[in-house]
């Protein structure tokens, strides 16, 4: 459980950073990227798994086998993130693209985080 509210603090955290970097990202503040990050967690919770599925059936499996697998988690993650846009009216992102490298960064931080904490 703390795991995870770390996970969700620093998210925001790079979800704020971000959008300061990005044009095509609007993000209105620090409380909003936390509500942000939740529902972001809370769709990864239930969502992942089955947009993973989804996707390596779409693509038969190509990245999976191939051990690319990481590519059909990072759009799964894009489409969570396009899904809390479409939630959120303190966060837009313009086009599928921002999203996309969005879930890219979050990735490599998570996983940074990741390997810090266990």
């Amino acid at each position: 459980m703390i795991q995870w509210l770390i996970h969700v603090v620093i998210d925001a955290v790079v979800l704020l950073i971000a959008a300061k970097m990005m044009t095509s990202v609007e993000l209105k503040g620090f409380k909003s990227a936390i509500i942000v990050a939740l529902i972001i967690g809370v769709l990864s919770f239930l969502l992942s798994w089955l947009l993973t599925a989804i996707l390596n059936i779409a693509t038969l499996g190509l990245f999976y086998f191939l051990g690319l697998g990481f590519i059909t988690r990072v759009i799964a993650y894009a489409i969570i993130i396009e899904i809390a846009d479409k939630l959120s009216s303190d966060f837009k992102t313009h086009g599928f693209w921002p999203s996309l490298w969005l879930a890219i960064i979050l990735a490599i931080v998570g996983g940074i985080v990741d390997a810090m904490i266990f």
